[in-house]
């Protein structure tokens, strides 16, 4: 297969992995992986019962990536290098996901008040059919958040299409005390990571 020009295609709407790529300079185009609105998602994410968060979030990042690709081949698309990702954050060992609503966001960051919890970012870059992938692992600890705080930061629109029910780089950095690994990654895109597997398939990030 030849590829077109330096552009890949980004399988996620997520708009902070759309700005953590232009940041390094990356050409994109937003590969759909639904035909219309409203129908499911061809990746499910809900965790197997008991899964590994680990092992959770590097199987949707494939299953996005395997997805992606197969759109490409099955729309008859320039054949360009497909990235995906998924994010999420574990304490306890238990998955917590975007949350649904506002009960469940006030119960997700009443677990993480006070405590360190884990965020994993898994990626992978698919080039002629060929998958390559990295995981991002980071610890983050909040301080203790009272209710009012809690309630007001779940009165926004930030904590609902987010894992954990917070953003790193909106409102939510204030309850931050500590934080170790990727930033980037925390965010949703581990930009070393990134770079290196796109370097790999000849995708310059300079």
């Amino acid at each position: 297969m030849i590829q077109s020009e330096q552009k890949i295609y980004l399988a996620s709407k997520s708009p902070r992995r759309r700005e953590l790529l232009r940041q390094i300079g990356v050409e994109f185009e937003i590969l759909m992986l639904r035909e219309a609105p409203g129908r499911p998602g061809v990746v499910s994410e809900i965790p197997y019962p008991d899964e590994d968060p680990e092992v959770y979030v590097r199987r949707v990042a494939r299953e996005k990536g395997e997805a992606g690709w197969q759109t490409v081949l099955s729309r008859k698309l320039p054949i360009r290098p497909v990235l995906s990702a998924d994010t999420t954050v574990s304490i306890d060992g238990k998955i917590l996901g975007k949350p649904a609503d506002a009960n469940e966001a006030i119960k997700m960051l009443r677990w993480l008040s006070g405590r360190t919890h884990q965020v994993l970012t898994a990626i992978t870059v698919t080039a002629d059919g060929k998958m390559s992938e990295a995981l991002s692992r980071s610890e983050v600890r909040f301080a203790h958040l009272d209710e009012a705080s809690l309630r007001a930061y779940c009165a926004t629109k930030e904590p609902y299409d987010k894992a954990g029910a917070y953003g790193v780089q909106g409102f939510a950095a204030q309850f931050i005390e500590f934080m170790s690994g990727s930033y980037s990654g925390i965010k949703g895109l581990p930009l070393f990571e990134t770079a290196r597997l796109l370097q790999r398939v000849g995708v310059s990030t300079l």
